[in-house]
Order: C-alpha cells, then structure tokens, then sequence
C-alpha cells in the first residue's frame, strides 16, 4: 500500500477557541474538529469584611459540588484576613455537617524577602496533615497590612466518587507577615481518604475574619 505524504504550506492547525486539532476528510489537511474542556462558572462568594468562613455547599445558594464534572477549581482573589500572621485554610464534607473529612498532605513552599536577605524553597515540616480531620493550612503567615492579600487556586478531582479517595491541589502567593516582609508561595497538595462523596469545601483563617476578597467556583467539562 502507497503511502501519500502531506503538503504541509497546505496544512490548517488554526485550532478555534476550545477545540482541539485534529483530523478532517481531507487527505492533506487538519482542522479543529474536536471538542476541547472549558470552565463553568458555578458561584462566587465575596466576603462581606466579617467573614468567619466562606463555604461551598452542594445544593445550597445554587452550588454544584456533585457528579457534574469530575473537577472543579476554586480561584481566590484578594484574600485579606483581620489579623497578621494567620493561615489560610480548608476543610472538606464528607456527608456530615463538620468539614472533617481525613487527609493526608504534603506541603512546600518558595519565598523571597524584600531586603533579598531571604530566599529558599523547602519542604514545610510541620505544615502536613497524616491522617488528620483538622483543616489544611493552604497559606501561612499572612499580613494584614491595608495592601496585603492572598491569591490563588485549588483544585478537588472527582468529589462524587464513591470508590476512590479525593485528591486535590492548591497553589497560593501571598505576602509574608510584616514582622518579614515577602513573597511566599506555598504548594499544597493531599487526598480525602474517605470514600465517602464530597459535598462541601470550607475555607477560613487559622484565627480572625477574612474580611476582604473573593472565592469563585468553577466546574471543568
């Protein structure tokens, strides 16, 4: 059997917005044809200055957190906290009314002060979770300064299994505590170790409010 070669000045791999590249009837040619994934908005929460918690709750206040999609992302914009050198945190349902679901994580994190005095990347000892049903510190040591914030991600993969356990992901840069000024980023990653579905996910400061910023529920297809 001949093989035929492709003209490639003829080719199309102009892929349209959410597509992927792939192959059409043409014996020479590609186009977008297939389907590719997207975000769904689902909710945003946006502190109101006196926040104890901000809290996702499968069907409540028209949040999806169910079979829907096999992934969803939390995206956290301007998170300020009432008080200096709190932890930003989360929790995860399992069915029941506390957000105690076990987990087991690891931690690490990168920082870099303002006076370029301080600079590492390091595994937090201490900051893990071993088969523990407290929350999660997912940012440490926060400021409080008017202009201080945190920002970032978290994804939770496949919350409705009730075969598998629930891992997930966070990412978060934040501004160090004023008593040392910098950039930190902490890497959090862990399971649920239930089988059990995830029907809720909580976020709180180790102490104090949060009394600024956003919280957005994705759906990714």
């Amino acid at each position: 059997m001949a093989l035929s070669k492709l003209k490639y000045n003829s080719l199309n791999v102009t892929a349209a917005a959410s597509k992927a590249v792939g192959f059409d009837s043409g014996a020479d040619d590609l186009a977008a044809s297939l389907s590719g994934g997207s975000m769904v908005f689902i909710k945003k929460l946006t502190s109101d200055g006196s926040d104890d918690d901000l809290s996702f709750v499968n069907g409540a206040s028209d949040v999806v957190l169910d079979s829907t999609y096999k992934e969803y992302m939390f995206i956290f914009k301007n998170i300020h906290p009432e008080t200096d050198q709190a932890y930003f945190s989360v929790g995860f349902r399992d069915g029941g009314s506390d957000y105690d679901a076990t987990k087991t994580t690891t931690v690490f994190e990168a920082y870099h002060s303002e006076a370029d005095t301080h600079a590492a990347m390091a595994y937090v000892t201490g900051g893990d979770l071993a088969q523990a049903t407290g929350f999660q510190y997912i940012g440490a040591a926060s400021g409080n300064d008017n202009d201080d914030n945190l920002g970032g991600y978290l994804h939770l993969f496949n919350p409705s299994s009730t075969t598998f356990v629930k891992h997930w992901i966070s990412n978060i840069s934040f501004n160090h505590h004023t008593g040392l000024p910098m950039q930190v980023n902490w890497n959090v990653a862990g399971y649920c170790n239930v089988t059990a579905a995830i029907d809720g996910v909580q976020f709180k400061m180790s102490t104090g409010e949060i009394q600024g910023g956003t919280i957005s529920l994705y759906g990714i297809s």
